[in-house]
Formats: structure tokens, C-alpha cells, sequence
């Protein structure tokens, strides 16, 4: 895995023309997003708790979406991460898959894309609009100093990439300025689950020989539609009907202490 660095604030370089590290990622129904403390690992280390809940919304300027069955739908994911095995809070997440209900559909034909050259040499910006898959996130991390852990707060913005994978933009500037790029696809997974993403989350390194970003929480919605004719074409759609053991959605998180944590969501069904 590759170690991405950040800088000091107010020693923030241009984005344009900059090279970013290329690192696996990861926040974020994100997207995704999504930021911690960590390089090294206790040998006693117990698996950091999770809380996880994923929520089909409307998509903006779309009637008929949201919670229902058939449907199209943006997912907004939460999460929380507590434990206090890596320098007093959780080791840094470096994988996070979630396995969505069977019946899921998840499509981007027709979806514009922008490709990780040019976030690493523009950012978002040079992202054409029609690539995003939602709106801006948010995650909350520890960045640590030396022997000086502080809380930063972070934005973290998902496109739609070639091949229907995703690709996250996280992005914090105070204490530390944070760019970091995290990557996204989707597998068939196991019934009762339909597609599966899977998010590759690198690691941190605020200044030399510090401990890396370690990951408290993070929020973030993933989908989009366009029209083709009269027609809604939406990047995520909904199960037409629920299985009779009711919906489910399993998040796993997986650390650099390498632990694992699992954590099991039941919404209700979606309205007819």
C-alpha cells in the first residue's frame, strides 16, 4: 500500500499541475471518502467498533426516486469508527467493502467520467460536471503531529470512472493540508447480498515518521440520473421486491492492525 503524504496548512501546493501520490483508496457512498493516525500496529490490538447505516434518498431534481422499490435512488452511507488501540484512536481503515441487498442494480452507461490523471493534475474541477456521482461528503479523522494527535475535518467528492468504478477526491486544509484519491469498484457478492463495492483506502503520513490518519467517521451520498427521452436513467436502482428475511446491507472494515469489523444494517422495505 502507498503511503500518501500531506503538507502543513498555509504551505498548500497549486493544484494545477500537481502530482498526487497514487495510492489504493477508499469513502464514500462517497466515496467513499473518505483520514487518520497510523503506522505502526500494537501487538495486542482488539478490532475498532463500527456503527454503519446506508439509506436509499431522492435524487435531486428527479421525482419518483428514492425509497422505492424498482426505483432509482442515491445511498447515503454513515459510519463511525471508535477504539483506541493505535496512539489512543482506531487504526487506520484501509479497506471497506459494502454489500448491497439482492435485486440492486448498478449501471454507468451514459454517465460522463473523469480518470485519475486528472484529479492528480487538476482536482475536481478539471472533472467534466456530468461525472460526478453526488454530492460533497464530509469525514472526520485524526492527523497527528509528533507526539500531537488533533481532529480534521475533510470534504470528500465521488466521480464516476472508466469501467464502472468511482474514484474519491478527499480533501482537507486545516491543520494539514490533505489531496488524496481513492478508488472504488463493484463485485458480485453472495446472496443475500446483490453488488458488492469495495473501497481501497491508502495511508496518510501527515509529516515524516508520524503516525498516519486514522478514520473517526464519514458521510456520504452516491448516485445520479439523467433523462434519455421521457425516461429517468439512474446510476443506482432499487430492488423491485423484498426478500421475505427483509432487506440487508453488510459493511466490513478492515485496518492496517489487520483486524476486521462487521456491521449489519436493516432498513425498512422500500414503499411500493
Amino acid at each position: 500500500m502507498t503511503t500518501t503524504r500531506s503538507t502543513p496548512a498555509g504551505r498548500r501546493p497549486n493544484m494545477r499541475g500537481r502530482r498526487l501520490r497514487r495510492a489504493l483508496a477508499g469513502v464514500v457512498v462517497g466515496a467513499l471518502v473518505p483520514l487518520a493516525l497510523a503506522s505502526f500496529a500494537p501487538l495486542a490490538a482488539a478490532a475498532p467498533a463500527v456503527t454503519f447505516k446506508a439509506t436509499a434518498v431522492p435524487i435531486p431534481g428527479f421525482p419518483g426516486t428514492g425509497n422505492i422499490l424498482g426505483a432509482g435512488a442515491d445511498v447515503q452511507t454513515e459510519a463511525t469508527i471508535t477504539g483506541t488501540e493505535y496512539g489512543g484512536f482506531p487504526s487506520p481503515l484501509v479497506l471497506l467493502t459494502i454489500a448491497s441487498p439482492a435485486g440492486t442494480r448498478v449501471d454507468s452507461d451514459g454517465f460522463a467520467t473523469c480518470t485519475q490523471a486528472v484529479l492528480e493534475a487538476d482536482g475536481p474541477q478539471g472533472c467534466p460536471r456530468q461525472s460526478s456521482a453526488g454530492p460533497v461528503g464530509e469525514g472526520l479523522g485524526i492527523v497527528s503531529f509528533g507526539h500531537e494527535q488533533v481532529r480534521e475535518k475533510v470534504s470528500i467528492q465521488g466521480f464516476f470512472a472508466p469501467g464502472n468504478t468511482l474514484l474519491f477526491f478527499v480533501d482537507g486544509t486545516t491543520p494539514t493540508s490533505l489531496e488524496i484519491i481513492e478508488k472504488a469498484h463493484w463485485v458480485n457478492a453472495s446472496p443475500p447480498f446483490g453488488p458488492e463495492a469495495i473501497v481501497e483506502l491508502p495511508l496518510v503520513e501527515t509529516v515524516p515518521g508520524a503516525l498516519d490518519a486514522s478514520i473517526l467517521s464519514f458521510k456520504v451520498t452516491i448516485g445520479a440520473a439523467y433523462k434519455k427521452g421521457k425516461k429517468t436513467i439512474s446510476y443506482i436502482t432499487l430492488p423491485n421486491k423484498c426478500p421475505r428475511a427483509g432487506v440487508q446491507i453488510k459493511a466490513e472494515f478492515k485496518f492496517d492492525s489487520g483486524e476486521s469489523a462487521t456491521a449489519t444494517y436493516k432498513p425498512p422495505c422500500p414503499k411500493k
